[in-house]
Order: structure tokens, then sequence, then C-alpha cells
């Protein structure tokens, strides 16, 4: 209980702040910084460093009423037909605008449901992003699979193509819970699903699940978890629901008062937490575990964590371009969002120019302000040292010494630095908005909880 009035002290139960899957946040992009800025990004671009590859596919057949995702509901292939000419485009114009000889190190199809494509427009898709950024030797490819939405000539299709890693939805096994938000899924049809990837010979597999959602309770939870501890995964990504139905306006179909509350959330969260380390997965950042041998643990375990617009990634590119409605290329010379509704997007590539609409090029004082976060999100330390490399470090010093006054007894000092301890770390994305720069923009952002 005295934990708990800590971090209750603390605003862990009133605050919003953002994810920081990006630093700054995507609400400070501006249209101001758009396509003549990604143009330049891209003709920059080093054909000697890979680069990693996101592609957004917008459509689901069922549109899951938690989901805040840019997506869009479709009951026939049509739009998907039509959508995927515009990517080739996109990616045509992206042959035009690369250097000779860029390669490709990861990529990644999210959604939207990708295993909406069925199996020929998988292996075209994949053949067309291949033709104009050839893979590297140690190439990896992930995808996000609906297990109510893929059989196994879709999977047979994906192996085909190179697909190293699955990351299988699952948010809840309790029938009310999926009932409540729209999303119907059987353990049943998700056992086969795994199945039916290791048939394939894909070996890495990510199941998502979500906490937080309405009627979870601490037993249903119990039984969500033993049945995904049953499918073995080697990754788990454990993600708070953010509710924010004036943004995403299906969320209004879920009644507040079948969400639980901060407390309850958090509870859930350690609860959760606490079976997997407990079932022999190992903490990774805020919201994920590894077993001890899947490439995120590693990359966490020897300081090579990293967080990109999926989360927590082992991806070492320092570039990842997004192709598709609303996906988001990081380059070294700041971010760039394609135009997020899919009818603007099409016109955009249509017209014979790349999409990019609104973006933001980063200055010296962001760099060093976006390593300070990283270091906490990934590593909860901040390393001192590290921090030497960038201009105007020590422009940081007065914030590292509030946080270890204000947070007395969650973060330490060290030799190197400070240090958010075990009992602090749901505090740190808190934490971590004391070096934004842009923490007076108004924007809805996720429960800190």
């Amino acid at each position: 209980m005295e934990h708990i009035d800590t971090l209750r002290r603390m605003g862990l139960f009133d605050a919003r702040v953002p994810r920081y899957t990006s630093y700054p946040p995507a609400t400070a992009f501006s249209p101001q910084t758009g396509e003549a800025f990604q143009v330049s990004c891209l003709k920059a671009l080093d054909p000697e460093t890979p680069v990693s590859v996101y592609i957004h596919i917008p459509f689901c057949e069922r549109l899951c009423w938690f989901c805040a995702c840019r997506t869009q509901g479709t009951t026939t292939l049509k739009p998907v037909v039509n959508y995927l000419r515009v990517v080739k485009e996109e990616l045509e114009l992206l042959r035009a605008t690369l250097p000779d000889g860029i390669i490709m190190g990861q990529m990644h199809w999210g959604g939207g449901t990708p295993t909406i494509l069925p199996p020929d427009m998988i292996r075209e898709l994949a053949q067309a992003v291949y033709d104009v950024i050839p893979s590297a030797p140690d190439f990896s490819f992930s995808v996000e699979i609906d297990p109510t939405l893929v059989d196994d000539a879709k999977i047979a299709a994906l192996a085909e193509m190179g697909m190293t890693r699955a990351s299988i939805g699952i948010q809840d096994f309790a029938l009310d819970v999926q009932e409540a938000i729209g999303r119907k899924q059987s353990y049943e049809a998700t056992r086969a699903c795994v199945d039916s990837l290791r048939d394939a010979g894909i070996t890495s597999l990510n199941a998502d699940l979500v906490y937080g959602l309405p009627h979870q309770t601490p037993a249903k939870l119990a039984n969500t978890i033993a049945k995904v501890q049953a499918l073995d995964p080697d990754r788990i990504a454990l993600f708070g629901y953010a509710h924010v139905p004036t943004f995403s306006k299906r969320q209004k179909l879920i009644p507040d008062a079948a969400l639980p509350g901060e407390e309850e959330r958090y509870h859930l969260a350690r609860q959760a937490a606490q079976a997997f380390v407990g079932s022999g997965y190992q903490a990774i950042g805020i919201d994920h575990f590894g077993k001890p041998e899947d490439s995120l643990t590693m990359a966490s375990n020897t300081g090579h964590l990293r967080r990109n617009f999926q989360g927590y990634t082992d991806d070492t590119c320092p570039t990842l371009i997004g192709i598709g409605a609303s996906s988001i290329s990081q380059f070294a010379q700041g971010y760039v969002q394609n135009a997020s509704a899919t009818a603007a997007y099409i016109e955009r590539v249509e017209a014979g120019k790349l999409s990019g609409h609104r973006g933001y090029e980063l200055t010296a004082k962001d760099r060093l302000r976006a390593t300070a976060i990283n270091m906490l999100m990934c590593d909860f330390a901040i390393d001192l040292q590290k921090l030497d490399a960038h201009p105007n470090a020590r422009d940081l010093l007065p914030i590292h010494q509030a946080i270890l006054e204000d947070f007395a007894g969650c973060v330490v000092a060290t030799g190197q630095g400070l240090r958010i301890t075990e009992a602090g770390r749901p505090l740190t994305r808190i934490i971590a908005q004391r070096y934004d720069g842009f923490g007076d923009i108004v924007a809805q952002y996720s429960q800190a909880s």
C-alpha cells in the first residue's frame, strides 16, 4: 500500500503522457515539413547503410472498437487491389528518388490487417518491394497477423516471400471482453494459426496483449495469460489500452463504466508482468517480455534496444522508410508522415509525388533530448558520459537534478548519471516527459498507468 501511495502521489494514476515511440511525438509534426523534406532525406541516404521499411495496410474486414490505428473497413477486395496498385506506384517514385545501391535490413507489414491480402497479392507486394530495395544478407521480415483472417495458403505465401517473424494479435481471450471491444477470436483459432506458422518454418512469434480493457478482471486475465503461455511465443507485448474516443470515434462503442480504474489497470499490468517473468520471460522496457534467446532480449541486455513507431525494436538500421497511407519515415534529419487518409494518400501518389504531408526537422537540442528519453525508455537510466557526446549536454543538468529531487526513492543517482529503480519503473513515461521540450502541446495522450 505504501508503494501505491507513492505512485499515486507522483501522478501515475492521473497523468496522460506520450508513449515516446519518437521524439518529438507526432503531435509536434507540422505540414510545413512535408514532401520536399522527404525527398531531400531520401536522396541523402548512404547506400552503404541498410534501411528498414514499414508498409501500412489500412484495411480490415472488421473494425475492432478498441483500436485507434488508421484503418478502414471493407467487405470486398476492390479497395485493397486499388491500394496495392498505388503502393507499387509509390515504390516506383522511391526508386526514382533513392540513391543506387540502397538495401533493406528489415521490413515490417502493419495495419489494419496485412493478412487481408490473398496469397497472390502477398507475393506481388513483397516482390515489388524487393525489386526497388533488395534485402540485405541478414534481412528480417515481420508481419502483423490476425488469426481469424489467415490460412495456410497465406502463411505459406508469407514464408515463401521471406517472413521471419509473426506478430499475432490476441488482446484478451475472455469472451465478454472480446464482445465489448468488437473482436471475437477463439483460443482454438489462435492455436491453429500458431501451429500453421510453426509448420511453415516461422520460429519467431510475438503475441500482443492489452490490459485495461472493458470487463477485464484479474481472474479473466489470469486465464488469458495461461493460454498465451501455452502458445509459447518468443516475445510478448503488453500494451495498456488507450481510451481516446474523441480521437478514435469507434471507441465510443465502449462504455466508460466497463473500463477498469487507473489503479485497477496498474494491478492488471503488474499481474501479467509477474506471471510472464515467473515463467521464464525477461522484462524488456516498460511493456515487452522475451525469452532469453530472443533477439529483443539480447538487444536489451547489450544496450542496443531502441524505440520506433512499432514500439521496442532490435533494429539497427538508422533509417525507417514508411510506405502507404499514414506511414511515418524516420531519418537522421527528422520525421515525415505520409498523408493519413487513404484517399489523400492515393491522390498525392497518383499526381506523381511522394505523399509526405507533415513532419519535423530535428535540431541538435532535439537530438539531445531524444537520446535522454530513449535511454530512459529502453534502459531506465541516463548515462551522462554518452549524453556528453551531444552539444549542449549540460543544458539538461537542471532537469537531471529536478528528477532526482521530485522522484526521490524512485530515481537514484549513480556514478554514471541517474537510474530509475525497479519500484519506480511504472513512472518511466512521466519521468521521460521531463525532458520533452513539447510538453505544452495540448493532445489526447494515453494513460500513464
